[in-house]
């Protein structure tokens, strides 16, 4: 398997401030890799750096690379030629991605219309086909209604069937489910995973959740503080974490009383403690 997504020894700082230090993650063809972290570690940003939509205050070192091309301090042909080209992102809330005044068959086809890489007539067929694909039902008559008149499931398989429109290679997941049900949000991964698999698309993974991380990708890598602390088969890393805050992450997990262990405050307190006593973190 050759890699679609290569990450080496990326750093950003902005205003002398490090977001990110040193990360290196690998995607290969075929892959699901989840980057796995609590709010503020750096995995939404990561994720940015691989379509250049990081911050304008932001400086780079390092590399990343999409199936070959690089797009650190690239020029706006190269970067467009990935977005366009070979990789896609899918967001959090889907809501926030979508104009509440356009109709959705807009939404899925002008992507792909206005790069001129489809007339609107294949565009169409083709976005029925992907919309039967992620289970919505009645394609054409989803096409012509507004946001506001679908469910916020539906909403992600339309999120999805835009990714998915200009065939990329890469699959970037920037925690696809957290503002669903979990009934929902259980459909919405099994869509992912059955779409992943057969198509055969890279695809980075970002959550908060390992035993989300373990259920959809083979290999997992823990960020803290915009580091890579830990990264391993994702079934190993969930039951025998070698790094502190991975521990940490595991057990501050709801229990089935809805409780949760009271030795662990919060993760950072957790962290703090483990740094003050040495331990690399």
């Amino acid at each position: 398997m050759s890699d679609l997504l290569s990450i080496t020894d990326l750093t950003m700082t902005i205003d002398d401030h490090h977001i990110l230090k040193n990360v290196s993650i690998d995607v290969a063809d075929g892959e699901c890799v989840a980057l796995v972290g609590e709010s503020g570690s750096g995995k939404s940003m990561t994720a940015k750096t691989v379509l250049a939509m990081q911050p304008k205050r932001a400086h780079l070192t390092g590399s990343v690379a999409v199936n070959g091309i690089e797009v650190v301090d690239r020029p706006a042909k190269q970067i467009r030629t990935v977005r366009t080209e070979h990789v896609s992102m899918i967001y959090q809330n889907p809501r926030s991605g979508l104009n509440p005044m356009r109709r959705i068959g807009a939404f899925i086809v002008e992507g792909v219309v206005d790069a001129g890489s489809m007339n609107r007539t294949d565009a169409h067929a083709k976005a029925v086909e992907l919309m039967k694909a992620v289970r919505l039902r009645d394609p054409d008559k989803l096409f012509d209604r507004y946001p506001h008149e679908l469910s916020g499931g539906m909403l992600q398989r339309v999120m999805i069937v835009g990714a998915l429109m200009n065939d990329p290679k890469l699959l970037l997941c920037d925690e696809p489910t957290t503002a669903l049900d979990v009934t929902t949000q259980a459909e919405v991964i099994a869509i992912l995973s059955e779409l992943q698999q057969n198509r055969r698309l890279g695809m980075l993974f970002i959550t908060h959740d390992l035993d989300l991380a373990a259920s959809i990708s083979s290999r997992t890598c823990v960020m803290y503080k915009g580091e890579i602390v830990e990264e391993g088969q994702s079934d190993t890393i969930l039951e025998h974490p070698s790094h502190p805050y991975t521990s940490a992450l595991i057990n501050a997990r709801p229990t089935l009383d809805g409780s949760r262990d009271v030795r662990l405050v919060s993760v950072a307190q957790r962290m703090a403690e483990v740094e003050a006593q040495g331990v690399a973190a």
